[in-house]
């Protein structure tokens, strides 16, 4: 093997997220690939780095579709 294998605890200090982040991204399918080695979770430090490489990027917000109905209501004076 290349690479040390990573515990719960340096992603979740890598990525500046808690340990129950971490888990329940796990739970949901949505963080990045894990292996079980019994009942211990391990990361590979390679999945970690496609899994960061892969999220989206960018500065631009998009407008909500239910926003262009909102109106405002004038002030009171």
């Amino acid at each position: 093997m290349s690479s040390s294998l990573l515990t719960e605890t340096d992603v979740s200090k890598q990525l500046h997220v808690s340990l129950a982040c971490l888990r329940r991204w796990r739970l949901e399918k949505r963080g990045p690939m894990f292996i079980k080695i019994g009942q211990l979770v391990r990361y590979r430090p390679e999945d970690l780095e496609s899994w960061v490489t892969a999220l989206p990027t960018g500065g631009e917000r998009r407008k909500p579709s239910n926003e262009s109905q909102l109106t405002t209501r004038p002030v009171p004076a």
